[in-house]
């Protein structure tokens, strides 16, 4: 049996939400396995019920993008306590039609080398790292360039970086 070194999901969300966000959002799953995959293949599921988040471009069932694994770090979106970001740091644009196995998992774990994708063939974007939005109700710190942020701003930022909940992160200042 093959490593199992790949991610696959059957996701709702179109390439462009995926890059837009710096990768694959909201799942469950097992976040210790997944952090040993170096890869990410996203299928696509246009046959979500739930078409609230759904912005879906490819056919169905095709797999459409390959992705390289950066992290995997609790989901940001509000109401996703138990959910997961697989980030990625370089993407790559693929085609390959009836490529979910129609299982109800929408997350699986499989060997890239199953799949018949050539690396060198494919064209890598890198992950374009998107600034932060300043905080509407903080003014720019004096002559930092940098805008201020609430401790509840601060910890939510830090949280997702490392993969905790905001609770768990402890802030203290020195002045």
């Amino acid at each position: 049996m093959r490593e199992q070194d790949t991610i696959v999901v059957f996701t709702a969300r179109s390439p462009e939400r995926i890059v837009r966000e710096g990768g694959s959002q909201s799942w469950v799953l097992n976040a210790a396995r997944a952090k040993q995959c170096g890869w990410l293949i996203c299928t696509q599921n246009r046959h979500n019920p739930d078409h609230e988040f759904s912005d879906a471009t490819e056919p169905h069932g095709s797999a459409f993008l390959l992705g390289k694994i950066s992290g995997v770090r609790r989901s940001a979106e509000e109401g996703d306590d138990d959910r997961w970001l697989i980030a990625i740091s370089a993407y790559a644009r693929i085609n390959v039609p009836d490529a979910w196995d129609h299982g109800r998992n929408p997350v699986r774990y499989a060997s890239l080398a199953d799949w018949g994708i050539i690396l060198d063939e494919l064209d890598f974007e890198p992950m374009q790292q998107a600034a932060p939005a300043p905080s509407p109700r903080a003014p720019q710190a004096a002559g930092a360039g940098i805008a201020a942020l609430t401790i509840a701003e601060a910890k939510t930022a830090l949280a997702a970086t490392f993969g905790v909940k905001p609770e768990a992160v402890e802030i203290t200042i020195r002045g």
